[in-house]
């Protein structure tokens, strides 16, 4: 009996990996924030759900989307980028109470190598990240309410930079002018190589572990970035000179190769 799977937070990278997995054969129902793009999805085939998590607590159609599965997949973006001054931890105690609930038992939690601070330097999983923003603070608490909780087993995956499709950050920095961190090593990974990840720790039943996803190549970012806006036509961006003794935040993967054998598809 193939297993069934939800995943809260139906965006950018949920909406193809659920596709993805449904061509796979398991049994995939979806979340989104408003009513209308739940229409919008289920006339188009796909079993969403609307459920919008706030810090005073979960509305919509929570314990439908959670009933009866196998596997929850938490895609749920913090948004503290844009400074609104969200609670993040108590908007997510708010969901991990309903989860609670619902006898939810493995867990994959989408999280961000920004929980590592760049002070840090190179880290892999065996460093434990020291995040000084309040983004990172945010995000790392949460991590450790789903990793620790008692009733579930959870795998915490880390994804550096996300580009694939129409997204390539070299878009936002073409053309710029005097941009700070020329030597800092990009941390990116592709949209293909995520779903990859994600469906080989479902295939492998590989709960309870801790992943970053990042790309094992790591150009700078003046290397990197100019490249690609020659690539795609655009003006590259122009960095001011950096001081060598700058110390930048490298994210590598020792447990994605180490735990789930896992060879990446695409390369920087």
């Amino acid at each position: 009996m193939n297993k069934k799977i939800a995943i809260a937070g139906m965006g950018w990278l949920g909406l193809p990996f659920a596709q993805h997995l449904t061509t796979l054969g398991f049994v995939v129902k979806g979340s989104v924030t408003n009513r209308e793009k739940a229409t919008t999805l289920q006339k188009k085939g796909f079993n969403v759900f609307p459920m919008e998590i706030s810090e005073t607590g979960v509305t919509g159609e929570v314990q439908a989307f959670l009933k009866e599965i196998d596997i929850l997949i938490v895609m749920i973006p913090p948004g503290l980028r844009r400074h609104t001054g969200a609670d993040y931890v108590l908007k997510m105690s708010h969901f991990l109470t309903e989860v609670e609930k619902a006898s939810v038992e493995n867990v994959i939690f989408i999280s961000s190598t920004g929980v590592y601070d760049d002070a840090q330097g190179r880290v892999s999983e065996k460093n434990l990240p020291k995040p000084t923003s309040r983004a990172g603070k945010q995000l790392l608490q949460v991590e450790q309410l789903f990793f620790y909780a008692p009733f579930l087993k959870t795998t915490v995956v880390r994804f550096g930079g996300l580009f694939g499709g129409s997204r390539q950050p070299a878009r936002y920095l073409a053309g710029r002018e005097n941009l700070n961190d020329s030597n800092a090593p990009v941390n990116l990974i592709h949209r293909e190589d995520c779903i990859g990840i994600l469906t080989n720790i479902i295939k492998q039943n590989a709960f309870g572990h801790i992943f970053n996803g990042v790309t094992p190549q790591h150009p700078s970012k003046k290397e990197y970035y100019t490249q690609k806006c020659k690539e795609l036509n655009l003006i590259p961006p122009h960095f001011l000179a950096e001081d060598a003794e700058a110390v930048y935040k490298e994210v590598v993967s020792e447990n994605l190769k180490g735990i789930l054998g896992y060879r990446f598809t695409h390369s920087l």
